[in-house]
């Protein structure tokens, strides 16, 4: 695919700059599923792969106008967040979202890898209440699929009742990740309370920074393309079990994907 013809996509996130998660991990997905990436810088980390050191959130109005910048320039085809840090930031995308004439896929990033909180009560309000339903699709993990529902999430069969509760609050259509045993990771989507599952082998590996961003931004690829949800799902998924089955040697802590 040649620069003059690869669809636009867009990533409002956070900076890794350790480059294994946020808008870096965004970035480099969609380039190698053959899309023009473009982001929205909403807060930047202090991080490694071995922890979030500090956090220092971006104005909403500065989101605001980097949003605005690309959008009156370039031919977005799709567009995720990833971390939006507080619920001005997340306020402050939902109110443009409204006028999106292309999917956007939600990541609900509120929880590291490490297991540190990265949103307030006030912020998972927002995201209830104006995110969720300006979005095309939702792909909780199973805790951030808690958090949102209060669903206690350790089953398919609790998989399913999370995305009912996101359903109920203005999103038709909910991916929540993370079933399954440790010999398959099953995620389930929900349609309007149509369900389909996306089975793969389960990966045994330490290359897990930025899994979630992956998945989302290869979804997001896909959907930019064309490709209709439940393939853009499993084709982005399969992507994501051969970046974690080849895994890359960076860092000294929780190691990214290779995504090469």
């Amino acid at each position: 695919m040649t620069n003059s013809t690869a669809p636009v996509t867009l990533t409002i996130a956070g900076s890794d700059p350790s480059g294994g998660a946020g808008l870096q991990a965004d970035l480099k997905t969609f380039h190698q599923l053959g899309c023009y990436g473009s982001s929205v810088v909403t807060l930047l980390t202090v991080q490694n792969t071995q922890g979030v050191r500090d956090v220092s959130m971006v104005a909403e109005d500065f989101v605001s106008a980097q949003l605005t910048a690309v959008l009156e320039d370039l031919d977005v085809k799709a567009a995720k967040t990833g971390a939006l840090g507080n619920a001005a930031v997340i306020a402050a995308v939902a109110r443009q979202a409204v006028d999106f004439a292309f999917p956007l896929v939600v990541d609900p990033v509120m929880i590291s890898k490490h297991g540190g909180s990265l949103i307030d009560d006030t912020a998972v309000q927002a995201f209830q209440d104006l995110l969720l339903p300006q979005a095309f699709l939702v792909t909780p993990n199973r805790m951030e699929a808690e958090r949102l529902t209060g669903v206690k999430v350790s089953n398919l069969s609790s998989m399913e009742q999370a995305a009912l509760r996101i359903h109920d609050r203005g999103c038709r259509r909910v991916l929540v990740k993370g079933g399954g045993d440790k010999h398959e990771a099953i995620d389930l989507l929900s349609v309007d309370g149509t369900v389909q599952t996306f089975v793969e082998k389960r990966i045994p590996t330490k290359h897990t920074h930025g899994t979630g961003c992956v998945l989302s931004a290869a979804i997001t690829a896909n959907l930019a393309k064309g490709i209709a949800l439940p393939e853009a799902i499993s084709q982005a998924k399969r992507f994501l079990t051969t970046a974690l089955a080849k895994g890359m040697h960076v860092g000294k802590g929780i190691q990214p994907v290779n995504l090469f």
